[in-house]
């Protein structure tokens, strides 16, 4: 699946997974920090699964017109917690961590309900409807996933890789931070500088899937 050119009928579909996807990264981040000590996101209402609570309109508007969206950060203070390195790098990996659950959940229940022969008694449309929703929050969170990873500011996995980093380094990255990110934009809205770069890590998503249903294929 790509992002950037989805049929437009599935569109009530993509933004139903998207809500799904983003609310339960951004509580993870903020449930994670709340249990390690750090209350910022709860005191501001963000251990919630409310999609409300969570969502960015410029992000959603880019998610409808682009493909591309985003939800609003959670705050973290990571003084706050008793080791701070080892704690933040939990809270951050939380989030994309989160999304690669809900995948394996889905998928899981998929499975689960095909050994109960639940789809037997469905009609072939609604099979296939079942197997589009399926499809793309598969799709969503695997992508959300390795895409959160990416060791770009303002993404999760620049600030796992932050906590390796020499003071200077941060700093020299933080005074072009604007530049770090306007740079990554154009690739990411770039159809050809995005499959060249991008692409090539949502190609992990196929591996990942297969492992998953290996895993299921021994459970089941």
């Amino acid at each position: 699946m790509n992002f950037f050119w989805f049929p437009i009928e599935h569109l009530p579909i993509i933004i139903l997974i998207m809500l799904i996807a983003f609310s339960v990264h951004e509580f993870a981040h903020a449930w994670t920090a709340w249990k390690f000590g750090d209350d910022t996101a709860y005191r501001e209402g963000r251990v919630t699964l409310n999609p409300l609570s969570h969502l960015d309109w410029i992000g959603m508007l880019f998610l409808v017109v682009a493909g591309f969206g985003w939800a609003k950060p959670v705050p973290v203070r990571r003084s706050r917690f008793k080791k701070p390195r080892q704690m933040n790098i939990l809270v951050t990996a939380a989030g994309p961590i989160s999304n690669l659950l809900l995948a394996f959940l889905l998928l899981f229940v998929f499975y689960l309900l095909g050994v109960m022969n639940v789809f037997d008694r469905v009609s072939t449309d609604f099979f296939n409807n079942i197997l589009t929703f399926l499809n793309y929050w598969l799709n969503i969170n695997l992508a959300l996933f390795l895409f959160n990873l990416l060791p770009v500011p303002p993404l999760d996995g620049y600030r796992i890789v932050e906590e390796f980093l020499s003071l200077k380094t941060r700093m020299a990255i933080q005074q072009n931070s604007q530049w770090i990110t306007f740079a990554f934009l154009i690739i990411v809205f770039i159809p050809p500088l995005r499959e060249a770069t991008i692409g090539r890590l949502m190609q992990l998503k196929s591996p990942i899937l297969d492992g998953m249903q290996w895993l299921l294929g021994l459970i089941f």
